[in-house]
């Protein structure tokens, strides 16, 4: 009855107790147990099947690039920087070298806060790894070095983040790799990328005007020469450089292969494939007194919290090229009258207003810098105020010197910086290389070499 069942729910023909089918003119008898049993296989065929693509679905899921999660609103200030530095960075750190994460989380409840470390490849999928080749010690811990806020208008508490710590002791290689914040209920809170690099080759810099005419007033040019000891194999498919202006992810160059091979050296003097646009330099403000009119702020309020008011910002494509020295995107918390500024340092409502003529109905503004890791979020957007005539928004800062800058994100998904703050040949930009290699045969991807150079010397 079983056979006749599977029939029946195939088919929805009547039982039958033999088939006959035709093969050269000649007919054949088949059984209903031969019938059965071909259909079965059928069946399992179907399945294992439906299994693959099951499976080729999930991988290109599992291994496409991650990115980065931004926080909500109750945390600010995440910084990610080595020992030796004061401002924050784009965490690029030397292998073995101490580096700590830290941030705030708003209001008054001391919520716990846990951390988890995974290896990527050079271009941000998942490595082939697991975690005991590149960790020693334990993560998936309790984050347990916060404290709360003292003397301020906001509650907060700050979390500080050490590695390697008791628990996670060492990340034995070099790679990619991204932290992930996680709450009580084991939810993303936020994830930052970082990167691992030990210094096996020699990288020689170069910012240059670009090598197109039509595009030289508007251009920089990085150009690039790796050697060292190491004898590359095949360094066409096995070596990748990324390039990252001003430590803006975003907008990195990367997967870049070298345009000559000359002995152990590798030349990049591309015209266009190393080419960035000069941008302008950063705008500022400063509110490390929140009841003084500082640096970019033209006036002050106290209501529930302080309030700076940024003096009005225009479009300064149309303008000549001024330098005016910043930080290229970086902030630095600072505070005047506190002994620790980690958690005496107050919060501050900063209001941007810009004056530029009105963009096109599907367009978006932002105000973004290091201090938000350039996300376009919704609560760093610019909306048109009527009452001024300004793109307007606030943003609740710690106390601090910020560089800030705005950009116009188009209907395909594309970023305008230009069209607000220009484009010049001139600006002094920060420019950082990180080179990647996987030998053949190698599991991951090593980070053998980093160097940056500043574009103040910029040649012809």
């Amino acid at each position: 009855m079983q056979k006749y069942e599977l029939f029946r729910n195939l088919f929805f023909i009547k039982p039958i107790d033999y088939l006959f089918i035709t093969i050269l003119n000649k007919e054949f008898f088949l059984g209903i147990d031969f019938v059965y049993l071909y259909i079965k296989i059928i069946l399992i065929m179907l399945y294992k099947l439906k299994q693959l693509v099951c499976f080729l679905l999930m991988s290109t899921f599992a291994f496409s690039q991650v990115i980065e999660v931004n926080p909500p609103d109750y945390i600010k200030t995440i910084t990610f920087k080595s020992q030796n530095s004061s401002q924050g960075e784009l965490p690029i750190i030397k292998l073995n070298e101490p580096f700590y994460l830290e941030f705030d989380a708003l209001g008054r409840d001391e919520p716990d806060f846990y951390y988890t470390i995974e290896q990527y490849n050079y271009d941000w999928t998942p490595s082939l790894l697991v975690k005991a080749e590149y960790l020693i010690g334990l993560d998936n811990l309790r984050i347990l070095s916060w404290r709360n806020s003292f003397n301020t208008f906001q509650p907060y508490s700050h979390y500080r983040l050490d590695l390697p710590n008791n628990q996670t002791k060492q990340i034995k290689l070099t790679g990619n790799y991204l932290i992930t914040i996680r709450d009580e209920e084991d939810k993303i809170v936020f994830t930052r990328k970082f990167i691992i690099y030990e210094d096996k080759v020699n990288i020689k810099l170069d910012v240059k005007r670009s090598r197109d005419v039509t595009k030289i007033d508007i251009l920089q040019t990085v150009d690039m020469e790796i050697s060292g000891a190491l004898k590359f194999n095949n360094p066409s498919q096995t070596v990748n450089t990324t390039i990252i202006q001003n430590r803006n992810y975003n907008t990195a160059i990367k997967n870049l292969k070298p345009q000559y091979i000359v002995g152990d050296k590798l030349i990049y003097r591309y015209v266009n494939e190393t080419a960035f646009l000069g941008g302008n330099e950063f705008l500022f403000f400063e509110t490390k007194n929140p009841r003084a009119a500082l640096n970019g702020v033209e006036s002050t309020e106290l209501k529930d919290l302080n309030n700076s008011y940024l003096r009005e910002d225009i479009k300064r494509a149309d303008l000549n090229y001024t330098f005016a020295p910043d930080i290229n995107g970086r902030f630095k918390i600072t505070a005047v009258d506190v002994d620790d500024i980690n958690i005496e340092a107050d919060y501050v409502n900063v209001h941007f207003s810009l004056n530029i003529p009105k963009i096109k109905p599907n367009e978006r503004i932002f105000v973004y810098g290091n201090y938000n890791n350039y996300a376009l979020e919704e609560n760093n957007e610019l909306f048109f105020d009527n009452e001024s005539g300004n793109y307007t928004t606030m943003l609740k800062l710690k106390q601090g010197f910020y560089n800030y800058q705005y950009v116009i994100l188009k209907k395909d998904g594309s970023l305008d910086h230009g069209r607000i703050s220009g484009d010049f040949w001139q600006t002094e930009n920060n420019y950082k290389v990180i080179v990647y290699y996987r030998d053949l045969g190698a599991r991951y991807d090593k980070v053998l070499g980093f160097s940056e150079i500043s574009s103040t010397k910029i040649k012809n």
